[in-house]
């Protein structure tokens, strides 16, 4: 099956909350971490992701990620309070957004079409927004014929959205909620605080981080493709703005 280019690849409500959202597929080499992927982002439809993120609208796209930050009316701010996820919303997340919004995104319709972007290309699920807030079947069709992916959710536990351990990393927040994955056979991939506190014969170092010397990108590596890898969890020290997450 031929690659092809970005496209929009879900429009439609979103499990978390029944709110429009977009699903957009971008092939791109811009992450120097991740190297050559499909990047997906999770938008909602009618929102500029900044203005989310301040109103708390973005609960749609994010659910019960800590990372989210507190909404916020301060006119001074352009985001969330306190926002300590590391996706920075003013590059390519609004850029993406903008570009859709603009009518600069072909819509790619049923599993053919869907599953040609990621053919033989290594997808990120969720570079923004949490996969579990979209049908999985769209995931589903745009691995189809990739090499390999990586795909992160907060949503265990949470009724109503498609929560995929198999395909997914779950994003635990503390040793005991990474623990208690892994008892039900999920793999977890945890920011900590330092190298100390990983986990011995559960959890080893991102390869990508710079503390393992940055030695692979995410193409290379591809660790990260839930408990469809036979490997053990991953944890990377905080690498957000100021580093201010907690293990």
């Amino acid at each position: 099956m031929t690659a092809s280019k970005s496209a929009v690849i879900y429009r439609g409500p979103s499990l978390i909350d029944g709110h429009p959202i977009a699903v957009i597929a971008v092939v791109s080499d811009r992450n120097r971490k991740t190297g050559l992927v499909v990047q997906t982002y999770i938008l909602l439809d009618d929102i500029d992701p900044r203005d989310a993120s301040k109103s708390g609208a973005d609960y749609s796209i994010c659910g019960a990620c800590p990372m989210r930050g507190e909404a916020t009316t301060d006119p001074k701010r352009k985001q969330a309070k306190s926002r300590r996820c590391y996706v920075k919303l003013y590059q390519g997340v609004l850029i993406t957004w903008r570009h859709y919004k603009a009518g600069g995104y072909r819509t790619a319709i049923g599993h053919g079409a869907i599953a040609a972007i990621g053919a033989e290309r290594v997808v990120r699920i969720g570079t923004y927004g949490d996969p579990s807030a979209v049908p999985s079947y769209v995931w589903d069709s745009l691995l189809a014929d990739s090499i390999a992916h990586m795909a992160y959710s907060h949503q265990s536990g949470m009724p109503g959205v498609d929560f995929r351990p198999d395909l997914y990393m779950v994003s635990a927040d503390t040793e005991a909620q990474a623990r208690a994955a892994w008892d039900a056979g999920q793999r977890t991939f945890r920011v900590v605080s330092s190298v100390e506190d990983i986990v011995k014969g559960r959890e080893i170092l991102c390869p990508a981080s710079k503390e393992a010397g940055a030695r692979v990108q995410c193409t290379t590596c591809r660790l990260c493709g839930g408990a469809s890898v036979k490997a053990k969890s991953i944890a990377i020290p905080d690498h957000g703005p100021m580093a201010r997450r907690k293990a």
